[in-house]
C-alpha cells in the first residue's frame, strides 16, 4: 500500500477556509459600521436641528434653520440628504412653537443602505433604517416668537 504525499495541504486548506469565513465577516463589520454611523447622524441631526429651531428669531426662519442643521450634522457622518426624512411637531399648539411653555420634537429617519450592493437594485436596495427622536423645551420664561 502507497501513501499520499500530503506535504503543503493544510497550508492551501488554512488559506481557503480563511477567506471563505474572513469574506463574510468583513461585509458584516461593514454593515454594523454604516448601521452605527446612521444612528449617531440621526442622533446628532434631531438634537441639532431642535436647538436650531428653539434659537430662531421667527417660527418661519425656524424650520429653515432646522432643516439646515440636521443636514450639516448628517453630512458630518457621511449621510446623503437623500437618504433622510426630518419630521418637526410642536406641543401643545403646532400654531406656536416659539411660545413660553411649548416643546418641539424632532424626528429624524435615515435610510441607510447596506455596504457594497449594487446600483442597479434601484430603489429596491436593502437599506436599514435607524430614527431618532430629540424634544427641546422653549422654556417657560422666554420671550413669545411665535
Amino acid at each position: 500500500m502507497r501513501r499520499r504525499d500530503e506535504q503543503g495541504s493544510a497550508v492551501v486548506e488554512f488559506v481557503w477556509l480563511g477567506l471563505l469565513l474572513l469574506v463574510p465577516l468583513v461585509y458584516v463589520l461593514l454593515t454594523v459600521f454604516e448601521a452605527q454611523a446612521a444612528a449617531y447622524g440621526s442622533d446628532a441631526a434631531s438634537r441639532s436641528a431642535g436647538r436650531a429651531f428653539v434659537l430662531a428669531p421667527s417660527q418661519d426662519q425656524a424650520y429653515e434653520r432646522a432643516a439646515a442643521a440636521a443636514r450639516l450634522a448628517l453630512s458630518d457622518h457621511g449621510i446623503a440628504a437623500e437618504q433622510v426624512s426630518v419630521h418637526i411637531t410642536c406641543t401643545p399648539d403646532p400654531g406656536s412653537c416659539l411660545s413660553p411653555g411649548s416643546s418641539v420634537s424632532v424626528s429624524v429617519t435615515v435610510q441607510q443602505p447596506l455596504p457594497l450592493v449594487p446600483s442597479a437594485l434601484g430603489t429596491n436596495a436593502p437599506s436599514v433604517s435607524m430614527s431618532s427622536t430629540h424634544v427641546e423645551p422653549y422654556g417657560t420664561f422666554r420671550q413669545d416668537r411665535s
